[in-house]
């Protein structure tokens, strides 16, 4: 089966380097190349023209399609998806959004309307929230389990819609024979890829998930976690990894970068796609693989070329990996050993590494077949 490869577009700002945690390129932040100035006026190159930037690079370098992240700092990626999908032909754009903050019967209306613009490029990434301060941002004081819970009605009444005439009276959500107008009808429900790692979210991602996605792990864990998902479902969905990847040359030129980025990082920040001090059990896990580990970023590294640091150097979940086009590519291979399905990958800065890898990574995976 072949291999869907995504690229995650930056929603909250792109870094022009693993050296400056600054977010300097489009993003909701002032100060960057978005908007610029030429001649002391506005030379009308926004942060929605770098995002196309990112999106047609990773299109033209072999991407199946985009991760359009969800916070706080972020542009709405339902618009987002709207605006990019004119930019591109092929590109998927998979939505991360949070089922409590939208009704499922608008949020079939939605996603069949952008189905039919698009020609059926949209894919969910359904993510249930980490808890903490970025949840009440939200307004959602709806503890863990519960959030899960709700997650699972919100979809079983989606698909429901979906397919018409459908009535349902439930624990969140109450609908009569509820569907999709007669010119939405019919368009191709998106794949849905499903995170989340305590009981309750892979018990959830049992039943809904086209794809149980997870952040990179070591790879042991990350198989004993993949065998949880099997036993929790009698249909088990497959498998997909969120992967940082910072891949050179040579070795010794890809850890010279990271040395360049430790040296200048700033202690104990970290957010984006980590979380803050909430109560997801994916950041927790991912913290312990690296706790005791000091100060020797090389000490980070859990396996070759497997290292737990990034979150030091940009906001976002802590292992990638790092190595010469053959050592990622054969990492890569490895995970699809494992049974993993499709990769979410990402780089900084985004349109740069988008090229980079598109070019020099992904030709050499075993499992792609364009």
């Amino acid at each position: 089966m072949p291999v869907d490869i995504y690229w995650r577009i930056h929603m909250e700002g792109d870094q022009s380097s693993l050296r400056r945690r600054v977010h300097s390129r489009g993003g909701l932040t002032s100060g960057g190349t978005a908007p610029g100035t030429r001649d002391g006026r506005d030379d009308g190159y926004t942060h929605a023209d770098y995002m196309a930037e990112v999106a047609l690079a990773a299109e033209e370098s072999g991407f199946t399609g985009g991760l359009l992240p969800n916070f706080p700092i972020t542009d709405d990626p339902w618009a987002a998806a709207a605006t990019l999908a004119r930019e591109t032909t092929s590109y998927r754009f998979m939505v991360a959004f949070q089922p409590g903050f939208l009704h499922p019967v608008q949020a079939a209306r939605m996603t069949a309307t952008l189905q039919r613009a698009t020609g059926g490029r949209i894919v969910y990434n359904v993510i249930s929230g980490g808890g903490g301060p970025a949840q009440l941002w939200w307004g959602d004081k709806v503890d863990h389990d519960d959030r899960y819970a709700r997650t699972s009605e919100f979809l079983d009444v989606l698909k429901g819609v979906w397919a018409g005439g459908f009535t349902h009276h439930g624990r969140f959500y109450q609908v009569q024979d509820a569907g999709l107008p007669e010119e939405l009808a019919g368009q191709p429900f998106p794949e849905i890829f499903f995170s989340g790692s305590s009981p309750a979210a892979i018990a959830a991602a049992g039943r809904h998930a086209d794809y149980y996605l997870s952040w990179l792990e070591p790879f042991e864990a990350l198989a004993e976690k993949f065998d949880a998902v099997r036993a929790a479902s009698d249909t088990p969905p497959r498998f997909a990894v969120r992967v940082d990847v910072l891949a050179r040359e040579t070795e010794e030129e890809a850890w010279e970068e990271i040395a360049h980025g430790w040296r200048a990082r700033r202690a104990g920040a970290s957010g984006g796609d980590q979380g803050d001090q909430g109560d997801s059990v994916g950041v927790r896990r991912s913290r312990s693989f690296v706790a005791g580990a000091g100060d020797d970023h090389r000490a980070l590294e859990v396996a070759p070329n497997v290292w737990g640091g990034f979150a030091e150097l940009r906001d976002g979940p802590a292992f990638g990996l790092v190595g010469d086009y053959h050592q990622v590519a054969e990492r890569l291979d490895r995970l699809l050993d494992l049974g993993v399905d499709a990769f979410i990958l990402a780089g900084i800065p985004h349109l740069e590494e988008a090229r980079r890898v598109g070019r020099h990574v992904l030709p050499l995976l075993k499992g792609r077949t364009s």
